[in-house]
């Protein structure tokens, strides 16, 4: 008797056997036995995942002898010719090969026929996007009033190429890639009833390579069996298929995590030497931050249909990062992917990747900057005793040297003075000799309110300040070296936003009008408000006025920053 491959003999042939697709075959259970089975059925799916297999499954239950059925017998002559494929009643087509108007013309004559043996003439087009536009027209009338004896089912993997004519003549039903549990499972039955010895590293590593095909996984355990034999280790399935195994990929997915770049380079080195797909082990490490990622923030293990072994190393490794450094590696990885397709060294570009992906997974993001800055403040502002604290206790990744991973820290006025306050001003009247020094003393927030208002104006208006105030006319003066910034102002909503606020401040409608001053540049100079130029060397600032370069730098929850961070003051920016 002639060998029969095991991806035609474990071939589904009821709908129970269909793996990954109950949303399909209900839905076409329901149909028969409600007894609304439509004219036309289109199956949509990549490749390996049931397509036609259903619609020879839905051919058997209408046209077997105890029909139409849910549970087709498999035993009488129609069932057998169905499956065999030497149905008169079923016929099925390839799309691919007889896709001109001249064979849908052939097809069309023969509808009007009766079946020979069954309860129904069934057409199977497999590939049917690869139609001509004219054998689609071709088919239009036929297939919108078919006779009723009459049945069409169409699979394709490229549902797009088909008209939507011929679309919205169908009921579509979208098939699904197998997860990969499922397809272990499957193959975890056939194996056990051909008497394969497999191991469940081996197995799995063969559906982490079919990419949702059951099909494509029951031909490789075939391949596999033919290559080493009824005893399939996971090394056999690694070295035919160029798949890197599970234990070095989670190995290097730690040693990324742990900053240890010595040894993903080291790992990366033993993949080329063993000629190991590496456009392929990029793909896979992105699907395992993925998972990662979604375990982190979900903690559900049912949502990732993995292996227990597998959501076990997900749990660990969650507990070495944070969300933010995992969003970063996947984002290099994937730049990387989209790369290697048109790179001449694939190694290379790959282990400068996760270079880059060890240092997004050590260095310390902004978020973690500000969130320990204002932990600092806050026991400060509490009067806590923080002079015990030593550098690197609030939970900052170290290098291997033991520093922070931050070699310096750029502080600004705007992360120091925590968040923004609402400007108030007292309700009793304000001489105008003394409005612009209100306006000098609430320049700040005014800034603040206006970049609400307008985005972009705020940056413009640190450079300036207000020199007059003469009735409903305020000017305001920018330093020379910043002139051409004056130009954002002539529009009309950055201009009202500037007046609607000083209006506020004022307590009148006021016209703002916007000068070069080399008053505005020796201000700018000095480092210091005009409000604060008369004060005492050495006082604080009043509450609500801006604070100086020196004031900001002696500030003490800076002074801590600094010494957390081991930082360095480059540069205050108003």
């Amino acid at each position: 008797m002639a060998y029969e491959v095991l991806a035609r003999k474990w071939r589904p042939r009821q709908f129970d056997d269909v793996v990954g697709q109950n949303h399909v075959t209900q839905t076409l259970k329901n149909a028969i036995t409600s007894n609304r089975i439509a004219h036309a059925y289109l199956f949509v799916g990549p490749r390996g995942i049931g397509k036609t297999s259903l619609a020879r499954i839905f051919s058997k239950a209408l046209n077997c002898v105890n029909g139409p059925t849910l549970t087709p017998c498999d035993k009488c002559d129609a069932c057998r010719e169905i499956t065999s494929g030497t149905s008169l009643d079923v016929l099925e087509i390839d799309g691919a090969s007889n896709n001109g108007v001249e064979q849908v013309r052939e097809l069309r004559d023969t509808v009007k026929y009766m079946p020979s043996r069954g309860n129904f003439k069934i057409y199977i087009i497999d590939e049917v996007h690869m139609l001509s536009t004219a054998a689609f027209n071709a088919l239009l009338k036929t297939l919108e009033e078919p006779p009723p004896h009459v049945k069409f089912i169409f699979a394709t993997t490229e549902p797009e190429k088909i008209l939507p004519t011929i679309l919205s003549r169908c009921q579509r039903f979208d098939l699904r890639r197998i997860s990969v549990s499922l397809i272990v499972e499957r193959l975890k039955l056939i194996a056990s009833k051909e008497k394969i010895k497999v191991e469940p590293d081996a197995l799995l590593a063969i559906a982490r390579g079919c990419e949702g095909g059951l099909r494509d996984a029951v031909s490789a355990l075939d391949q596999l069996v033919s290559f080493k034999g009824m005893e399939i280790k996971e090394e056999d399935v690694l070295s035919v298929f160029g798949l890197a195994s599970r234990s070095l990929l989670e190995n290097v997915v730690d040693k990324i995590l742990q900053g240890d770049v010595k040894s993903v380079i080291e790992s990366i080195a033993s993949l080329d030497e063993s000629g190991k797909d590496m456009q392929r082990f990029v793909i896979e490490l992105m699907d395992h931050f993925r998972n990662l990622l979604v375990w982190m923030h979900v903690n559900d293990a049912s949502s990732l249909e993995l292996m227990e072994s597998q959501i076990a190393t997900l749990k660990k490794q969650a507990a070495l990062t944070n969300s933010e450094r995992v969003l970063r590696i996947a984002d290099i990885l994937g730049e990387a992917e989209n790369r290697m397709k048109y790179a001449l060294s694939k190694r290379t570009l790959l282990e400068m990747a996760l270079i880059r992906c060890v240092r997004a997974a050590t260095v310390v993001s902004i978020e973690d900057i500000l969130k320990h800055i204002n932990m600092l403040r806050t026991g400060i502002d509490g009067n806590e005793d923080t002079g015990t604290r030593r550098r690197g206790d609030a939970g900052i990744p170290k290098e291997k040297d033991g520093n922070p991973a931050v070699a310096e820290t750029r502080i600004s006025k705007t992360e120091t003075e925590g968040p923004e306050k609402e400007i108030a001003v007292q309700e009793s009247a304000v001489s105008v000799g003394n409005e612009v020094e209100l306006l000098t003393e609430n320049w700040r927030e005014i800034v603040d309110k206006v970049g609400k208002m307008a985005i972009g104006t705020k940056s413009l208006l640190l450079d300036a300040r207000p020199l007059t105030v003469d009735g409903v006319k305020v000017t305001i003066g920018f330093d020379p070296e910043f002139a051409d910034e004056i130009k954002s102002f002539a529009t009309t909503r950055n201009r009202q936003a500037v007046e609607h606020v000083l209006g506020m401040i004022l307590k009148r409608k006021v016209n703002a009008t916007f000068i070069v001053s080399d008053q505005v540049a020796k201000k700018n100079m000095e480092g210091i408000s005009p409000v604060l130029k008369h004060k005492p060397a050495g006082s604080a600032p009043a509450k609500g006025q801006p604070k100086g370069k020196r004031d900001l730098i002696d500030d003490p929850t800076v002074q801590k920053a600094l010494d957390v961070f081991d930082g360095t003051i480059l540069d205050v920016r108003e």
